[in-house]
């Protein structure tokens, strides 16, 4: 994305009057554009803009209070190209009026705290030098002593040449600088300008916890014209833009400038944790036999023809995730990409708050009509769905938040292509991960839970379930295919699985089950999210005053309990042990 170009200068101003957009080829009025923060309202092309335009742009007026730091850029090389290191250094700060290619401070926006790194792509092209590094520690620094999440904003070339293997050396600081606040709990964030490249790339601005970027920005290690140049290849237009790279799974979410400050605003809320606000609580209308809002005894759930069951549980008209989200959730904002290659549209998850709580919400997606249901592989997630959840698990987990999951699969993807990126091995580790995390988990089967596929996000202190969900190791028709030798044989299948929620409320599978206001959960969405939201919150007042030891040791333990019986353990292997 290339600058958008002054024009003709005003004379008496010192300013140009007219602005050329070399996207759509406009001449737009100055001033016009920069009240538009300088992004062309012709084509949307976003200009660049400077350190100090941008901290004006995302901060609230007058809370920016500047890092104290005495900036002392040296030579250590003696390095002279066309014109010595140090001439370069003083032209820089000439044009720019800034000491360092980072300007660094804290702030707040929208009244949330924040600590603040912006690079200026003016100086020297953002390269990150010695003293560049010392600025984006020593902010980070700050975010960790007055617990506040980080901001970085990004532009850059990559690392400045002119300090050799000291500029490579600043990759490793500042990258150890983020791993202190992951260890210390301290949202991340990382906001991606054009460019952003080199080493950049390859440390701080790809390493924080929630990666947004503007619209066509660019993101890479090599540039496009070097890849060109070596592999021989001609790259397609979009090749390392944001567009390109949220499609591929490698950021978050895409914002246009205007809409930076309220989406950056709500992910700072929504990553504070805090204590529920009670006033907020919706009111839950239940229905007359029980004043709990989980029916807990077997003989009180209504049973029905199993086949129906699971036909209701299928319903497209059922809430989905994102339903669910915005009937519950405040400031919702839903986080995109596995950070290795891919992103999965049967899986959603982002962070909220419920009831004033913060939490991260993660589950299936099916979808509501043919094309919806077509483009979320109807709710069957890939690896990249399965390692995206365990993403957001582990920043749950470093923010201390509690997780809710949301299953309605028929279950994992059953094909070539997963299987090559490792289909098992995703579900396995989501598994893992979950029967280790420190943070309350609470699932809810909310329509069909099927296989490994629905478990993968179900290993939880908590397992509820819709009374017309259903819950099963297999689809009846995939057990009458295998054991029956005959897909008519579902309706038998579908029985001897016992997978309603009257049965699985029996076996222990479930821990409750929710009722559903007349007609179903589609019958009427608000009076359902209503219900939902006050049994999650019932549950997560319970856990949330339990350690992550504890959380962990009960989680394990609720699930280990499922078996035949015992197994003695000889005593050798005991002292052993």
């Amino acid at each position: 994305m290339t600058a958008i170009l002054p024009a003709t200068r005003a004379s008496d101003a010192g300013e140009p009057e007219w602005t050329f957009c070399p996207g759509c080829r406009s001449m737009l009025f100055h001033k016009r554009w920069v009240r538009n923060l300088k992004v062309c309202p012709e084509c949307g092309r976003h200009g660049a803009v400077t350190a100090p335009e941008r901290l004006d742009q995302l901060l609230d007026p007058g809370s920016l209070v500047p890092l104290d730091c005495d900036v002392r850029a040296t030579d250590p090389l003696g390095f002279t190209d066309t014109t010595p290191y140090p001439a370069r250094l003083a032209e820089a700060r000439r044009v720019t009026g800034l000491a360092e290619a980072v300007l660094g401070g804290h702030g707040t926006i929208e009244g949330q705290p924040v600590a603040v790194a912006c690079m200026d792509f003016r100086f020297l092209g953002g390269s990150l030098s010695g003293a560049a590094g010392e600025i984006l520690t020593g902010v980070g620094e700050l975010a960790l002593r007055r617990r506040i999440p980080l901001l970085i904003v990004a532009a850059s070339g990559g690392a400045r040449m002119q300090e050799g293997a000291l500029s490579l050396m600043q990759m490793a600081k500042t990258s150890a600088m983020l791993a202190r606040l992951d260890a210390a709990g301290v949202l991340s964030i990382s906001l991606i300008t054009d460019p952003t490249f080199g080493g950049v790339a390859a440390s701080f601005a790809t390493l924080c916890d929630v990666l947004v970027a503007e619209p066509g920005a660019r993101l890479g290690f090599a540039g496009r014209r070097v890849i060109e140049q070596t592999i021989g290849e001609r790259l397609p237009a979009d090749f390392q833009t944001a567009e390109f790279l949220l499609e591929r799974g490698f950021l978050d979410f895409v914002a246009a400038r205007r809409e930076l400050r309220p989406e950056l605003a709500a992910l700072l809320r929504a990553g504070r944790s805090s204590g529920r606000d009670t006033a907020r609580r919706a009111p839950v209308r239940l229905r007359p036999h029980t004043g709990d809002p989980v029916v807990r005894d077997p003989a009180l759930v209504d049973g029905r023809d199993p086949v129906v069951a699971v036909r209701g549980a299928r319903r497209i008209t059922r809430p989905t995730t994102l339903d669910y989200a915005a009937l519950l959730l405040d400031g919702f904002r839903e986080l995109f990409g596995d950070r290795v290659g891919g992103d999965c549209a049967a899986v959603v998850g982002g962070v909220g708050r419920l009831h004033g709580r913060p939490i991260m919400l993660i589950g299936h997606q099916k979808g509501h009509d043919p094309a919806e249901l077509t483009r979320r592989n109807f709710g069957m997630p890939n690896p990249a769905g399965y390692r995206k959840a365990a993403r957001l698990m582990r920043l749950a987990q470093k923010l201390g938040i509690p997780v809710v999951t949301l299953v309605d699969t028929p279950g994992a993807y059953p094909g070539r292509h997963a299987e090559e990126q490792g289909q098992a091995v995703a579900i396995a580790d989501n598994l893992k991960l979950m029967a280790a995390l420190r943070v309350p988990i609470v699932t809810v089967v909310t329509g069909e839970g099927g296989s490994g596929g629905a478990l993968a996000l179900a290993l939880a202190n908590r397992v509820l379930m819709w009374e017309d969900a259903v819950y099963s190791v297999i689809s009846p028709e995939g057990c009458a295919a295998i054991l029956w030798n005959d897909p008519a044989a579902s309706k038998q299948a579908a029985a001897a699985l016992k997978l309603q929620a009257r049965d699985l409320l029996e076996l222990g599978i479930v821990d409750g089950v929710i009722p559903e206001p007349p007609g179903g959960v589609d019958g009427d969405p608000l009076l359902s999210a209503e219900r939902l939201g006050a049994v999650l919150t019932d549950c997560l007042d319970e856990l949330c005053g339990h350690s992550g030891d504890r959380l962990s040791t009960d989680r394990q333990a609720r699930f280990a309990r499922f078996g035949a019986g015992s197994v003695s353990v000889p005593s050798d292997i005991e002292e052993a042990s």
